[in-house]
């Protein structure tokens, strides 16, 4: 999310932002990342190096608010706990020039083919936007470090990639191994379109082909990725997910995606060119790009929580918890298949028994089951991972913080969130007449992972400091509690 955007978003939030710079704890996240204060966006550079998250982030180090892009940076072993390092790469102030760092992707350079490895260890190269607003123009800078990650050495040669361009930004480079070459995907924004690059050096590239104006072109196109995954797990059967932040269903903040094939040179969607298929359905998921040098052909993926309205303090902005990405089969097609990251089981599995809960099968009706008391999941932290089996019940789901509604309505076949007036929705049947649940609070946030990931709808919610609570519901009825898992996470 860039310049253009944010003017009209600062332009909304000024007036209420002036007034609201006090403290909001109850409104940090516990294990959702957040930059220890002042404004955090687009998630940045994720690479995976030797049993390390690396979490690079677009980032004002100055102030709680959109400004001085620079690449803050972060690491974490077990992607809840993060430990918060110094901006990586720092804007760049000359007399005619300021350059902001704006999106893009790292990659651990394990041939050197760069050059830039030293003492024979293989370099990071961060592939970054250069925005200089007072040339009026975006281009593709590389940068490097020989300190595994801390700080980086901008490449006297840049940019790398200009097409004298006003909006040419957020290039994500993977490694093709069979072509023992680099790709870049790279957005044309306004043009609704995305560029392929190669390269084998990360200095040199070729324009390879372009792809675009298919799907969902009603707001620009940012934030793009290419990544390959196996349908079904079967490596005989290999797509290729295509990416694009850019709407909703709703025409909201959003991303949506294409699967394909790409021999190389040329990305061909498998869906005809007015299909729109969505990453979320919420209004808050934005700028999410896949981890590099992950092992085992896992694909990992972080997003950007788009803050709302309500301003909070001292940070501003926060990642949506990293997510697994899947290709299935299904009646409709080949499609995107999102789950909470495995990596992150081991740390719930070693959560003290009191910070757990199980609850046996068990029939639901009006009256709504509370699962919070005093000595735990009172502090809007949960995780739950719960089994329905549909019965006479209207409606069914979650109630939480007192004022919010997680719920799934059988005659529409749609799950829904409800705040007060607000209500965010999307439609999936019923597999095999049960509905699977996991709904991950964590203070501001609330992402909804629909029937193993089918659909998710991310959103943030804003309660006040004595809205808690956490309990099972049905109404107009009754319903099957198949099973029920959840883990507090409250510090």
């Amino acid at each position: 999310m860039k310049k253009r955007l944010f003017s009209i978003l600062l332009a909304g939030l000024l007036p209420g932002w002036l007034h609201a710079q006090e403290a909001t704890p109850q409104w940090r996240p516990v294990y959702h990342f957040t930059a220890p204060k002042n404004w955090l966006n687009d998630p940045n550079g994720l690479i995976y190096i030797d049993g390390v998250y690396h979490l690079y982030y677009q980032h004002n180090p100055f102030e709680n608010k959109w400004g001085h892009m620079s690449w803050g940076h972060a690491t974490s072993k077990d992607l809840i706990n993060w430990k918060h390092l110094p901006v990586a790469i720092p804007e760049i102030e000359k007399k005619d020039t300021t350059t902001w760092i704006f999106s893009g992707s790292a990659v651990l350079d394990e041939h050197n083919s760069s050059g830039f490895g030293k003492n024979g260890k293989a370099p990071i190269v961060a592939i970054y936007t250069a925005d200089q607003p007072k040339q009026q123009k975006e281009s593709q800078f590389i940068a490097f470090s020989n300190d595994g990650g801390l700080t980086y050495t901008n490449y006297s040669g840049n940019p790398v990639v200009d097409i004298q361009k006003k909006d040419f930004r957020d290039p994500s480079v993977i490694w093709l191994e069979d072509q023992h070459k680099w790709l870049m995907t790279v957005a044309v924004p306004a043009e609704h379109k995305v560029q392929f690059y190669s390269s084998e050096n990360l200095k040199n590239w070729e324009l390879l082909s372009e792809f675009g104006n298919q799907g969902d072109t009603r707001k620009i196109w940012e934030c793009p990725s290419l990544t390959p995954l196996y349908v079904d797990g079967d490596p005989a059967k290999k797509k290729w997910l295509l990416m694009v932040s850019s709407g909703n269903q709703d025409a909201a903040t959003g991303m949506q995606y294409f699967t394909g094939d790409f021999d190389g040179k040329t990305f061909t969607n498998d869906n005809k060119p007015e299909s729109q298929l969505f990453v979320d359905y919420g209004k808050t998921f934005y700028a999410a790009i896949p981890y590099n040098h992950l092992p085992d052909n896992r694909q990992m993926m972080i997003g950007w929580l788009m803050p709302f309205e309500t301003p909070t303090s001292p940070w501003r902005g926060q990642m949506s918890i990293p997510r697994d990405l899947q290709l299935k089969t299904t009646a409709s097609g080949i499609r995107l298949f999102q789950q909470p990251s495995a990596a992150i089981s081991t740390y719930l599995h070693k959560l003290p028994a009191a910070k757990k809960l199980t609850l046996k099968a068990q029939t639901i009706n009006s009256k709504a089951l509370e699962l919070n008391s005093s000595k735990g999941f009172n502090a809007n932290t949960n995780w739950v991972d719960a089994e329905f089996t549909i019965g006479t019940a209207a409606d069914f789901g979650f109630k939480i913080a007192q004022q919010v509604v997680v719920g799934y309505n059988v005659q529409r076949n749609e799950l829904y969130i409800r705040d007060g007036k607000d209500v965010q929705h999307v439609s999936i049947p019923p597999a095999n007449n049960k509905i699977r649940l996991q709904v991950l609070v964590d203070k501001s946030s609330v992402e909804i992972f629909v029937n193993d990931g089918e659909k998710v709808l991310t959103t943030l919610i804003f309660p006040d400091k004595a809205a808690t609570g956490l309990a099972v519901f049905a109404e107009n009825g009754d319903v099957q509690l198949n099973t029920l898992k959840a883990w507090d996470l409250s510090k």
